[in-house]
């Protein structure tokens, strides 16, 4: 099936994305438009776990791996104690054989390698909205 973002009505859902790549960012936020989800931006790990304990109305956290100040990993870490329940979809470039398994480590519920298939990341992110 091709991605058509029209199949994917997401607008009482709200995702936090964790990256310090601009052009990243302007793409999930071209990817998720058609979504009508609300997107949050975190630039580095500290903000993201930040976001976390003052916004209890995100739903998903889409967590790159390599960040300044704080790591994705180690933020995924500090999110899951703050919320358990909360889905972490990590995301990074660095596709080396271990970065999987110590994600899923990490408390991180699903993994994806950069360049995105936005087919996959739609697919994955929608399997976790309806198990959610």
């Amino acid at each position: 099936m091709a991605f058509n973002s029209f199949t994917y009505d997401w607008s009482d859902k709200v995702i936090l994305l964790v990256e310090d790549e601009p052009i990243c960012c302007l793409f999930f936020q071209s990817v998720f438009r058609e979504t009508e989800s609300v997107l949050l931006f975190a630039y580095n790990g500290e903000e993201a776990v930040s976001m976390i304990k003052n916004h209890s109305k995100i739903d998903l956290v889409l967590m790159d791996i390599k960040l300044p100040l704080m790591d994705g990993l180690e933020a995924s870490r500090q999110i899951k104690k703050i919320r358990p329940e909360l889905p972490i979809i990590v995301q990074t470039a660095y596709a080396l054989n271990n970065e999987r398994q110590k994600a899923m480590e990490a408390g991180c519920d699903d993994y994806f390698t950069k360049p995105i298939q936005i087919e996959v990341l739609m697919e994955k992110i929608e399997k976790i909205f309806m198990t959610s």
